[in-house]
């Protein structure tokens, strides 16, 4: 029997993150694919297949609740763990009570990481 690593999306402007999630991600045992913005994820073939996104908060264009609310529009709501350099602590209960799984400030832990994707994708662990 095939096993299916389910796919993890990450949107966010900064290369850094677009570079080392991905690795982080497929040693945690999921596939994973890297958008510099809301508006290229929206274009791919990944749209359907995520199964949970890691998205940036503030991006230029649209933003990572911009994204949120069209894929709600769009009938395809995905779990979301928002990441944000913002040091800003009324985002996190904004985002959460929108239906975000986790806010995670930048820089956040691999466990934390780890603990919001078991949440987002109910992993046990």
């Amino acid at each position: 029997m095939k096993i299916v690593h389910p796919l993890v999306s990450v949107v966010d402007d900064d290369e850094s993150v677009r570079e080392s999630l991905p690795d982080l991600l497929t040693a945690f045992g999921f596939r994973a694919e890297a958008f510099s913005s809301a508006e290229e994820f929206l274009g791919s073939a990944s749209v359907d297949k995520t199964r949970c996104l890691i998205l940036d908060v503030a991006m230029p264009g649209m933003t990572g609740p911009d994204l949120q609310r069209e894929l709600t529009r769009r009938g395809q709501p995905v779990p979301i763990i928002f990441i944000t350099a913002l040091k800003d602590e009324t985002v996190r209960p904004h985002l959460l009570k929108r239906g975000a799984v986790e806010c995670l400030f930048k820089p956040f832990s691999d466990a934390a990481l780890q603990k919001a994707l078991n949440s987002a994708l109910h992993i046990d662990g």
